[in-house]
């Protein structure tokens, strides 16, 4: 594989660059001309874009490029807390952090490497990190696109401390969506959630399908492996497969709370919904030298 994007290998490409705030960027691009735009800011994937070069993640117009600020859109990790279920800041401090590429990672299964254009990342915590979060751990994160367009993002999080010590975590997936009141979300039907506008009050799924007419910021439980996301008018059905991750978030902040957030458009709520992959309700416990891992898959199809 190449790391330079130089032309030697048709098959994918992996470009490293720099933005305009001379932040490390990694450009990962498939046969077919599909592409994913990745953010040592964070370890945040920026852009997936497809073969017919469609942006699928939302990005806020308003969004912030430039550190400690997290950048509204795309897929921010969420590690060691999700939301503010802890004493840490909102969503915890790796989305706010630089990574390193990771040049020697151990071997995953060959599965997640062939055909792939693919890098590994790499988080270990500052000086800073521990006086707030006093573990020892690696964080590796992979992300690749295969040759059919799909975005995988695996995280292994390994505890080198000599204590143990719990986390939560999510994939916050911000998909981009023609209109809010025409999405529906399948997969959630009967299961539980907490809902964040309740004061994590846990309530049972009553609907065949989610659908959207105003807030929604809840955590679905142990909920099914898969999940789609079907946009009626753009024709077109994300699903989101996840190893690891039991629940599933999911969030729109809709038109008050939009107005209320300033890195976010007023209006921008209809063009967006976060679908995250999380472990939110019971938080992963590792003892020392365990290893974590959870896995991410998007994919597009089109649909009715």
């Amino acid at each position: 594989m190449n790391r330079s994007g130089a032309k030697s290998d048709k098959r994918t490409a992996v470009e490293v660059t720099k933005d305009k705030n001379r932040i490390g960027q990694v450009v990962l691009r498939n046969p077919r001309g599909a592409s994913a735009r990745v953010s040592l800011h964070g370890g945040q994937v920026l852009s997936w874009r497809n073969e017919h070069d469609e942006e699928l993640l939302f990005s806020s117009s308003k969004a912030i490029f430039k550190p400690p600020k997290a950048v509204r859109g795309g897929i921010p990790i969420c590690f060691p807390q999700f939301g503010s279920r802890g004493l840490l800041e909102q969503h915890g401090f790796a989305r706010n952090k630089i990574w390193v590429i990771d040049e020697n990672p151990p071997p995953l299964h060959p599965n997640d490497s062939n055909g792939k254009a693919y890098i590994d990342l790499l988080l270990k915590p500052s000086e800073e990190d521990m006086k707030v979060w006093p573990h020892s751990f690696e964080f590796r994160l992979r992300i690749s696109l295969a040759e059919d367009g799909y975005l995988t993002m695996i995280s292994r999080i390994r505890n080198i401390n000599c204590k143990p010590f719990s986390f939560s975590f999510a994939y916050r997936t911000y998909i981009s969506i023609s209109d809010i009141s025409e999405v529906r979300v399948e997969g959630l039907e009967t299961f539980d959630y907490l809902d964040n506008l309740c004061d994590k009050e846990r309530f049972t799924e009553q609907g065949d399908a989610l659908t959207f007419e105003s807030e929604v910021d809840r955590v679905y439980l142990s909920s099914s492996d898969v999940i789609a996301v079907l946009d009626h008018e753009r024709k077109r059905t994300f699903t989101i497969r996840r190893e690891g991750l039991p629940d599933v978030g999911v969030w729109n902040p809709w038109e008050k709370m939009s107005k209320s957030i300033a890195d976010f458009g007023d209006e921008e709520y209809k063009r967006m919904l976060c679908v995250d992959g999380a472990a939110v309700e019971k938080p992963i416990t590792l003892r020392p030298g365990e290893e974590w891992t959870g896995r991410l898959e998007l994919s597009v199809v089109p649909s009715t």
